[in-house]
């Protein structure tokens, strides 16, 4: 039974997974490697609940009880212990991934199940640095974690049916709805969703029409609920750009080859929301 799940990585998806964890009466570890990214992380989760209160969505008891089950730590061994259920969610590097699980692997429980919020890494090549195969599968999370639905559960061969039922439960329990995917690369809401993405980018360059117009056929002719460079900004260019990087180099398609146009806005610092400037300015 899950009863306290530590989440490794205050940002933008960390601090998102442990809002909805704390929400849903979880005992919560919010880990980061500086004390100053794990205080961010607390205050934004402070920020989003208050927000809540403010629009009637959640009650000033329910986010008191929230922030009461978080506690913050920059001890791995700390976070790692107690946990049952561990979810990474730090950069999108194999090596680093690779790293924290084989820390995990000695510092938590043995029957501990270690989740990776990885939206395209391959859950096996993660999976190899621990002695626990059968207990390590994917959770990837979307943004903002609080808002959206979908909660993306990836298996290996290896994977046990228990940990998979089990990990089925808590996700229901945090309110999302889970669909199961087989571990390939770009699972299947990357892989469609970069290649919307990237076509996208490419008609920016043709200059078929404006990233504005693009983002609003999608919009208004297939109901989807933001735009494909709306949504590219949210996420992130440099993140876009590892991922049809990972995508291209596994598959060997085409369709995942990066245009031009994404590769000289990461290297121009233009990011996206988080850096002010992407496809849109904000």
């Amino acid at each position: 039974m899950i009863e306290v799940i530590s989440i490794l990585g205050a940002g933008t998806m960390g601090h998102g997974i442990a809002q909805v964890a704390a929400m849903a009466g979880y005992q919560v570890y919010l880990y980061d490697i500086k004390e100053e990214f794990v205080t961010r992380g607390f205050s934004s989760i402070k920020s989003n609940l208050d927000k809540g209160v403010e629009k009637g969505k959640v009650t000033s008891e329910a986010r008191d009880q929230a922030l009461a089950k978080i506690k913050t730590t920059i001890d791995l061994s700390e976070a790692a212990k107690p946990a049952n259920l561990v979810i990474e969610a730090v950069p999108e590097l194999l090596e680093l991934k690779r790293t924290i699980f084989a820390k995990l692997d000695a510092f938590s429980s043995p029957d501990s199940i270690l989740a990776t919020n990885t939206s395209s890494l391959n859950i096996s090549e993660i999976a190899v640095a621990t002695k626990r195969p059968q207990l390590v599968l994917g959770m990837h999370f979307f943004n903002p974690v609080h808002i959206m639905k979908l909660l993306e559960i990836v298996h290996t061969t290896e994977t046990s049916q228990e940990t998979i039922q089990t990990v089925l439960e808590v996700s229901r329990r945090l309110g999302k709805e889970p669909i199961l995917v087989k571990d390939s690369p770009g699972f299947a809401s990357s892989r469609l969703g970069i290649t919307l993405g990237l076509e996208a980018m490419r008609m920016v360059e043709q200059e078929v029409a404006s990233p504005a117009d693009i983002d609003k056929a999608m919009e208004l002719g297939y109901n989807h609920p933001m735009g494909p460079l709306k949504l590219t900004d949210l996420v992130g260019l440099d993140v876009r750009l590892n991922i049809a990087d990972y995508l291209y180099s596994t598959l060997g398609s085409e369709v995942f080859r990066a245009p031009e146009i994404l590769r000289q806005k990461v290297a121009e610092g233009k990011l996206g929301k988080k850096s002010g400037e992407g496809f849109y300015k904000w």
